[in-house]
């Protein structure tokens, strides 16, 4: 386990705990992750959107007066049976009610629930020991958070393939184990516009995908940046997504009350909203992120059963696909859901990481061992079905 920084580490680097990304320098923060959409300003948002079913804060430290790291942090009580989903849900459900002291842990998260992967991030000037001393003071600073609020829990969410290559080693020096998270679906996207994309599907895919688009001939689909007007609506409709879905990851998958006109006014027209109408009825709803290398589709809505008569999904992948060809960007980022669609579809996926550490080594033990036996990524049932095709 990681213990107090040394009295050296300590006289060079201080580490503090803030109210969120919003008290942070924006331009340090952006010197950290340049050109993300998930921003300081998409953090900001987040933070003054409201109340979810946890709390939001930040880490950072600083080198005199330069930040040199940085990560958000999010508290919440979460269920250990999040991971088990499909048939075994009500098993999960069961032990909460019966072992509420156990299967419900105060977990002080780095990361965010409303982000695509843990901004964990280090100054790139600094040398190999610099960087380990610098994270280890930040991991010190959580630590102390951790106690102070009665996480008994430390974790790392969704942490990129790139970066658990280049942290894996120093955090488990630090005590804290690895299981796979959810993997990212990504479409690479041709150079040569939408049928050069077409052309790299299957005959079947191709053939469903034009026939479901001319039976959608009659949708109105508005691309927006501002969306006061219809925010109550895109709110419903996230919300009857969310209860149609056959998985349920609890307080993680809760979006503060004020999340989507929060983030629309602070990222402008890097947040663009695809509306589709059938008629005059808003029947979906599609927020895209944008960056220069990729377009991040973050949050779909529909309206059941209008959205499945008319093959709104369909319909938007390609609007997606569309939009980001357009834009030049040469990827579209579709989440950690609804994999064989995305497969078929043409994705690939690439793992992701949890990292975690109790303090108690016994009940760390035991975590990892049910890791290992439940882990997330295997027990979604498209991933199950997918073993071995991730990238």
């Amino acid at each position: 386990m990681a213990g107090p920084a040394a009295p050296a580490l300590a006289s060079r680097y201080t580490a503090r705990i803030v109210a969120g990304v919003h008290a942070l320098d924006r331009s340090a923060w952006e010197a950290l992750f340049p050109g993300e959409a998930e921003s300081h300003a998409y953090y900001g948002a987040c933070e003054t959107a409201g109340r979810a079913g946890y709390v939001l804060s930040a880490a950072a430290v600083f080198a005199g007066g330069r930040m040199v790291a940085a990560v958000p942090l999010f508290q919440i009580d979460f269920r250990l049976d999040s991971s088990l989903q499909g048939r075994l849900r009500p098993l999960g459900a069961w032990l909460v009610r019966r072992l509420p002291g156990l299967m419900v842990l105060r977990v002080l998260g780095l990361g965010s629930p409303l982000a695509e992967r843990c901004h964990l991030g280090l100054a790139p000037d600094l040398d190999a020991r610099a960087r380990e001393q610098v994270l280890a003071m930040l991991l010190a600073a959580v630590d102390a958070r951790a106690r102070a609020v009665g996480a008994r829990l430390v974790a790392l969410k969704d942490v990129a393939q790139p970066d658990a290559e280049r942290l894996d080693a120093c955090l488990r020096r630090h005590g804290f184990a690895r299981t796979p998270s959810l993997p990212v679906a990504t479409l690479d996207l041709p150079s040569g516009g939408l049928e050069e994309y077409l052309a790299r599907l299957s005959k079947a895919t191709r053939k469903d995908i034009r026939r479901k688009l001319k039976g959608a001939g009659g949708i109105r689909v508005e691309r927006r940046t501002e969306i006061e007007d219809v925010a109550d609506e895109i709110d419903a409709l996230y919300q009857e997504t969310r209860l149609q879905s056959r998985f349920d990851y609890g307080d993680l998958e809760t979006l503060p009350p004020d999340y989507f006109r929060a983030v629309s006014r602070a990222l402008g027209s890097r947040a663009v909203m695809m509306l589709y109408y059938v008629g005059e009825q808003l029947a979906a709803f599609n927020l895209l992120l944008i960056e220069k290398n990729r377009v991040i589709d973050k949050f779909l809505g529909m309206r059941y059963p209008l959205a499945r008569e008319h093959d709104l999904y369909i319909l938007s992948w390609i609007e997606n696909v569309k939009f980001a060809l357009t834009s030049g960007a040469p990827a579209l980022q579709s989440g950690q859901t609804a994999y064989a669609a995305k497969l078929r579809l043409g994705s690939r996926l690439t793992p992701s990481a949890i990292y975690f550490r109790h303090r108690n080594r016994v009940a760390q033990a035991c975590l990892a061992l049910f890791a290992r036996l439940v882990p997330f990524d295997r027990m979604d049932p498209d991933l199950r079905a997918l073993k071995g095709r991730t990238t």
